[in-house]
């Protein structure tokens, strides 16, 4: 597949008071649970509701934030989910957090398909690389 990112999720948070930290604006430990919350949902969805699909799921093996503009309460963040780069048993995914329009932080983390009971990689499912090969006709 070429490497391409497509849209597979979007996840509008409320930025709560306590997300900010002293220096008055969201910690940038926080934008990464932006991100895990849209990558829940989008999992979610994938598995109808259960998480893990017939026991396999994602792990994340690394994860990065680039910081653009400080996230300032109040506001609702719109974290856009895409994935692309798939591997035989991991796949990227990337985020935009926008508000307003305006993109504020964008970051990816890199997810590996695993058997819950083994820990061990497993290939990706089928439905997970579905919207990529979509994408590609």
């Amino acid at each position: 597949m070429p490497d391409q990112r497509v849209l597979v999720h979007t996840s509008l948070q409320r930025l709560r008071w306590g997300d900010m930290d002293m220096l008055g604006h969201v910690n940038n430990t926080v934008y990464f649970r932006y991100m895990e919350q849209a990558r829940i949902e989008w999992i979610y969805a994938l598995a109808n509701g259960q998480g893990y699909d017939g026991g396999h799921g994602p792990v994340i093996v690394n994860a990065s934030c680039n910081f653009t503009v400080p996230l300032v309460y109040p506001a609702d963040v719109e974290v856009r989910m895409y994935i692309g780069d798939p591997g035989r048993t991991s796949i990227g995914s990337y985020y935009d957090l926008m508000v307003g329009g305006q993109r504020y932080a964008d970051g990816a983390a890199r997810m590996v398909w695993t058997d819950r009971a083994s820990g061990r990689p497993v290939p990706l499912p089928d439905h997970v690389l579905a919207p990529l090969r979509a994408a590609n006709g």
